[in-house]
């Protein structure tokens, strides 16, 4: 875009608007930093796939209420795509291209995922993507994850563990905080960042945070197959969702 000041033709360049994918975990915050810092996209909000039964972030299980609180803690507005439980893949194709035209007609042309090394995962979105014109950007990609966990910790990344898949990692650790103790008692089988669904996490605090959002551990439950613990929003935070 060419503007005109003083005489001198000036060009800047026009940021893209983008979505964030946002599971609510530690990889979308901190995806959610890495774009902050680089100011090369507009963000203009998070998107999240919500299990419109349980009213629950899919997969992490986090309730609507948390999300909610996360959204509003980190200054963005939040984009929820209800799907069904269970949820066909072409349920969820649906869901997320109906996201996709709404996103467009409101001039939004990117959309980022905080993937880090499945390249199957993304070559799928870029796949899904392709079809549409809105371009997949992967802020975190290829990052080496255990160089990286320890980078989200020391920043002040704060994130509590949602859900372990028992058969990668022990359910003993479900409900723990994502610190340093955290890693170094991780299996070397287990990626630092679960990357493989070895566990989930809910992010609470950090740099991409405004304020915190202050969460309590609830009852933990056995599902489908995974281990994982109901957080909770601590009532001082209510007010004002």
């Amino acid at each position: 875009m060419r503007t005109e000041q003083g005489g001198l033709r000036l060009h800047t360049i026009d940021r893209p608007k983008t979505l964030l994918s946002w599971s609510s975990g530690k990889d979308s915050a901190w995806s959610l930093h890495v774009l902050k810092t680089r100011q090369e996209v507009e963000l203009v909000g998070l998107l999240t796939t919500v299990n419109e039964v349980h009213s629950r972030v899919a997969m992490h299980a986090v309730r609507v209420e948390l999300l909610k609180a996360q959204a509003k803690a980190v200054g963005l507005p939040l984009w929820k795509i209800p799907i069904p439980s269970p949820c066909s893949n072409g349920e969820y194709e649906a869901a997320m291209l109906a996201a996709i035209e709404r996103a467009k007609s409101q001039g939004i042309s990117t959309f980022a995922f905080g993937d880090l090394f499945l390249e199957d995962i993304r070559r799928y979105r870029e796949e899904r993507l392709g079809e549409t014109g809105v371009s997949p950007i992967f802020p975190i990609w290829a990052m080496p994850t255990r160089e990286l966990a320890y980078e989200m910790v020391k920043s002040g990344l704060r994130a509590r563990v949602t859900c372990v898949d028992p058969k990668q990692l022990s359910e003993s650790f479900v409900g723990r905080e994502f610190d340093e103790q955290f890693l170094a008692d991780l299996p070397p089988n287990v990626d630092p960042c679960g990357e493989r669904g070895e566990f989930h996490t809910f992010a609470y605090d950090g740099p991409m945070f405004q304020h915190p959002v202050p969460v309590r551990l609830g009852e933990i439950v056995k599902r489908d197959g995974f281990v994982f613990v109901d957080l909770l929003l601590s009532k001082s935070s209510k007010a004002g969702l």
